[in-house]
């Protein structure tokens, strides 16, 4: 190799994984055969510790952050949904999209706006399954769906229509909010259910969730739920830096409220211009491929607009 060739590249640096990493080629001779020695110089990456809200609130309410434990087990919150990057950007991308459909509902019914993070934790604003069947944003039950006004069978699961599972969230919320005069009790009924904080206040003599012992998820949930709002609030604070461009955008549609029973969805997608795909996308309620209606009821479809 020529010699003014390996003067040049001597001593060039790569920087790779957290590590500097010097690089030399040196030959004693023109005719030498050249070597290379590397030097390696750890240089570790930045994980600092997230910071904690001064005067943390949940729905206007204090959190008290100098009682037994709430620190800590805020702290925890901090670190893991601080450091979730893929899923936390996710959740931000979504928000995007789904929000401007939760928020007004949140407003007309009357429940606080930061009960709209109670999604987030709950399904990370996707139409999942858990493995005990809940189902949908708001993750209800099929048992306890149609007590909350949702519609469930075979051909109709309101579980995933994101405005009606939306109200059926708030009337749950209203009524643990009037049973417990707390939104912090009120959203962790939403993980245990109301007998169940109901129980555990008796039991144990107290009045707050931040006084509560509980199963461990329950425990966490108030938490977490803090936790994803301040970094929904702040996110650039925590390190996520997304653009308008970046999240989803809403989709753009038009209503059609239809009264007869469709014998085949496919169909009638492609009449109205699109197909099965973007149909069950925009109403994931729909869950045959085909949709009965009996006489004197009717639903709401959207297609693109």
């Amino acid at each position: 190799m020529n010699r003014t060739v390996l003067t040049a590249l001597a001593g060039f640096l790569v920087l790779a994984a957290g590590s500097l990493t010097l690089v030399a080629l040196t030959a004693s001779a023109p005719e030498e055969q050249a070597t290379v020695q590397v030097d390696t110089v750890h240089v570790p990456l930045r994980h600092p510790a997230p910071d904690l809200p001064a005067t943390p609130t949940l729905c206007g309410e204090p959190v008290p952050m100098d009682a037994f434990g709430v620190r800590e087990s805020l702290d925890r919150e901090m670190v893991v949904n601080a450091y979730h990057h893929s899923s936390t950007i996710l959740y931000l991308k979504r928000a995007g999209r789904w929000f401007p459909i939760i928020e007004p509902i949140l407003a007309e019914e009357g429940i606080p706006d930061d009960m709209k993070y109670l999604a987030v934790i709950e399904s990370g604003l996707a139409q999942v399954v858990s493995p005990a069947g809940a189902s949908g944003f708001w993750q209800f039950m099929k048992r306890t769906a149609p007590g909350y006004g949702l519609e469930v069978n075979g051909e109709v699961d309101e579980r995933y229509h994101v405005a009606a599972s939306t109200r059926a969230a708030c009337a749950y919320l209203r009524e643990a909010h009037e049973r417990f005069g707390s939104w912090s009790l009120a959203a962790a009924s939403y993980n245990m259910g109301m007998a169940g904080v109901a129980r555990e206040l008796e039991d144990q003599g107290v009045e707050a969730y931040w006084d509560l012992h509980l199963n461990p998820e329950t425990a966490r949930y108030v938490y977490r739920l803090l936790a994803i709002k301040e970094v929904f609030e702040h996110p650039a604070r925590y390190g996520f830096d997304l653009s308008p461009e970046d999240v989803y955008a809403p989709y753009e549609v038009r209503e059609l409220e239809v009264s007869k029973t469709i014998n085949d969805l496919a169909a009638f997608a492609r009449e109205q211009g699109t197909n099965l795909k973007a149909l069950k996308a925009l109403n994931p309620w729909l869950r045959d491929d085909f949709l009965p209606i009996s006489i004197g009821n009717s639903y709401t479809i959207l297609l693109p607009a």
